[in-house]
């Protein structure tokens, strides 16, 4: 089994900044992609960021130069800096893997239990 866990979040004054990482364990032949998905209360979850192991990255939207997301292929870790953080960019932050877990094995995605971010105004 794969597992995801997420560690960093909190709450923050408007301005501040938070730190998210992400490890995968468990049996692992390959990560294709990590990302981070957020979700605030009655709205649906979304992408932050993403990024393959090819170093590919994309960002929603909202957070571009404001956030920067980073890997770590050798420890199947992702993180997440989080910078110049607003009220709205409160939620819960979900990692994400898309992972191979024997050589020949399709693609599986999984997903971590989430962490709170809180920004207050």
């Amino acid at each position: 089994q794969v597992q995801l866990v997420e560690s960093g979040g909190g709450t923050v004054q408007a301005g501040g900044s938070l730190r998210l990482s992400c490890v995968a364990s468990g049996t692992i032949f390959s990560i294709s992609a990590m990302a981070w998905y957020r979700q605030a209360p009655g709205k649906q979850r979304e992408l932050v960021a993403g990024i393959t192991s090819g170093g590919s990255i994309n960002y929603g939207y909202s957070v571009q130069d404001r956030f920067t997301i980073s890997r770590d292929n050798a420890k199947n870790m992702v993180h997440l800096q989080m910078n110049s953080l607003k009220p709205e960019d409160t939620a819960v932050y979900y990692c994400n893997a898309v992972v191979q877990l024997t050589q020949g094995d399709g693609s599986r995605v999984r997903w971590g239990q989430g962490t709170q971010v809180t920004v207050s105004s």
